[in-house]
């Protein structure tokens, strides 16, 4: 890894200078602990963009297929949490920090493995058949999309649905004068760990070398005699998967569950993985960072800009780098 950085070009060292270089020009204009709070949530919530975003990266990256139905597993994750918060009250309300993260880890348990179940059905019955389709993809997925916001009312009614945070992840830490929600070190940790989960996955097996080498040139695996369609199913059911874990994360951060809680979210996923570069893990890893800390520092800054920052982040970046920052196939 050391070797690869020494042999990065100049011009290349900059999207991995960006985050730091962000980081460092925001603390001379407010105070540290201003500073470290907004950090800190930036990062948070950049990690929960992250778990959204990841698996929808994978899918584009290699699938090429447009999906906008993304949304809906996140939606289902978010709705399972408040299934399971419901069932588990007495574990979710107790003041034990050991019967919180059970609480929690059953509801990122059961959003994981329905969310793949739905993907993988989703994949089987709509995804197969419009493969190379671009135009039909992006019509038949914005269907699906509102068919499951749908099936959501049906399921579990028309009206919002509280989902308030587990008693020991409430309130705040105060570290260097700084007050930093409990919560949203929980969601650091969480998507770090998903982060080196993925990054192990897809550089250090052979599933994920085969995923790697299908995102740069998908007609040589299959030349290779993989059977390419069966990596397609493996892809989207993980990153329907990822979708509803980072589903449960957003409503536990909103702790309001609404039938478009992750329709709302496609913009802004979209967002990332253009200014990430589409395909790129890391990139999206960085891009979502990127984007919840601008989020951040400029509604506090310049709270009337802070609804186009995301938008003004995009525009720059492209025109810094029209594939994104770290472009699959680069170099």
């Amino acid at each position: 890894m050391i070797a690869r950085w020494l042999s990065l070009r100049a011009g290349d060292w900059a999207p991995y200078a960006l985050l730091p270089l962000l980081v460092l020009a925001t603390l001379p204009v407010m105070s540290f602990s201003t500073w470290l709070t907004l950090t800190v949530a930036g990062f948070a919530m950049g990690m929960m963009l992250f778990l959204m975003a990841a698996g929808l990266t994978l899918i584009f990256g290699l699938m090429q297929v447009f999906t906008f139905a993304h949304g809906a597993f996140i939606t289902l994750g978010a709705y399972l949490a408040v299934s399971v918060f419901g069932a588990l009250a007495g574990w979710s309300s107790a003041t034990s920090w050991a019967l919180n993260l059970a609480v929690l880890a059953a509801a990122l348990a059961v959003a994981l493995l329905a969310s793949g179940a739905a993907g993988y059905v989703f994949e089987r019955l709509i995804i197969r058949r419009v493969y190379g389709a671009h135009l039909r993809q992006i019509l038949i997925t914005m269907g699906g999309l509102i068919i499951a916001e749908q099936l959501v009312v049906a399921i579990w009614g028309a009206n919002p649905l509280p989902l308030p945070k587990p008693a020991s992840f409430q309130g705040s830490l105060i570290i260097a004068g700084a007050a930093i929600e409990k919560y949203r070190l929980i969601a650091v940790v969480l998507g770090l760990a998903v982060y080196a989960g993925l990054h192990l996955l897809l550089n250090r097996t052979r599933v994920g070398l085969l995923v790697r080498a299908g995102v740069e040139n998908i007609e040589m695996v299959e030349a290779l005699g993989y059977r390419i369609r069966r990596l397609f199913i493996g892809v989207f059911v993980t990153g329907t998967a990822l979708a509803g874990i980072g589903g449960v994360m957003w409503g536990l951060y909103q702790e309001l569950v609404t039938r478009s809680i992750g329709s709302e979210m496609t913009i802004l996923i979209f967002i990332i993985l253009i200014i990430g570069g589409l395909g790129s893990i890391g990139g999206c890893f960085t891009a979502a960072i990127l984007v919840g800390l601008v989020t951040n520092y400029v509604g506090f800054l310049a709270p009337k800009l802070a609804l186009g920052s995301t938008i003004l982040l995009m525009m720059l970046v492209l025109l810094w780098r029209p594939r994104g920052l770290f472009p699959v196939g680069a170099g």
